[in-house]
């Protein structure tokens, strides 16, 4: 049977502390929250730890008391508790804490294929929906720039649908980066407006594909990479953001390098 907890349960303040970047790092876990995002973690093996419910949720997700019974600690707590640790108005309540993972970036350029790199994004939104298209189009793993968003920020695990339970994670600096792929064979290649045209560049079988800062483009990544590519655009529009920019690279990139 679960155990209940108190409103002013230390367990629960511990909990809060994972919405926020520090209590992440300190504590080397993040939690997540819902139905969904608990099937898809139990279903690709991803470690969970703790799992915090209300007595209804609990009651309506069977996979808690299944994951109760092999050794995963479950909680019931009362609405204004699921409330407080939430980091939605509209708490689900479900909220499930695992332990960070991250990769070696050499294990990430460790064979041929393409690795997306996420050059400091600082869209929650954004880098979630290429977490999910690198998972979608075959990606070997995603590199993230220490100073954009944290790849386990709530907003980032709820837009990437389950994506970093089943990607090679890893954050690193572009020097870093720069000498992993160089050893490794691979060729490095930023998006932007003054590359060469996507559709008619020969494209490597080991490539890294860096999306730039939604408004400082590929800043100081650029001085690492091997080339430019552009997607070219018929249409008035100035310029795509950089989920779809990204995504529609991912697809050719994969298409052409498989």
């Amino acid at each position: 049977m679960p155990t209940p907890l108190g409103v002013h349960a230390d367990r629960l303040t511990a909990v809060r502390a994972l919405n926020a970047v520090k209590g992440r790092r300190q504590s080397g876990r993040f939690a997540f929250e819902g139905s969904t995002l608990l099937r898809e973690a139990h279903a690709n093996d991803f470690p969970i730890e703790e799992i915090y419910a209300t007595r209804e949720a609990y009651d309506a997700e069977p996979l808690i008391a299944e994951l109760e019974a092999s050794g995963t600690r479950a909680y019931v707590v009362e609405a204004r508790s699921a409330q407080k640790i939430s980091d939605l108005e509209t708490p689900p309540g479900i909220v499930t804490v695992s332990p960070m993972r991250f990769a070696k970036i050499d294990e990430i350029f460790g064979g041929d294929g393409v690795v997306l790199i996420l050059a400091d994004l600082n869209d929650p939104g954004n880098t979630g929906t290429l977490l999910r298209s690198a998972d979608a189009f075959g990606c070997r793993g995603v590199i993230a720039g220490t100073t954009g968003v944290d790849p386990y920020q709530p907003k980032v695990v709820r837009s990437a649908m389950g994506a970093l339970f089943r990607l090679p994670i890893s954050v690193a600096e572009p020097a870093d980066v720069a000498r992993a792929a160089a050893a490794a064979g691979y060729e490095l290649a930023g998006l932007t407006a003054q590359g060469d045209p996507f559709e008619s560049s020969a494209l490597p079988a080991r490539l890294g594909l860096a999306v730039g800062h939604e408004r400082h483009g590929l800043g100081r990544w650029e001085p690492v990479l091997d080339r430019r590519l552009a997607i070219p655009m018929r249409g008035r529009t100035e310029s795509l953001n950089a989920a779809i920019a990204g995504s529609i690279a991912l697809y050719e990139a994969a298409r052409r390098t498989s």
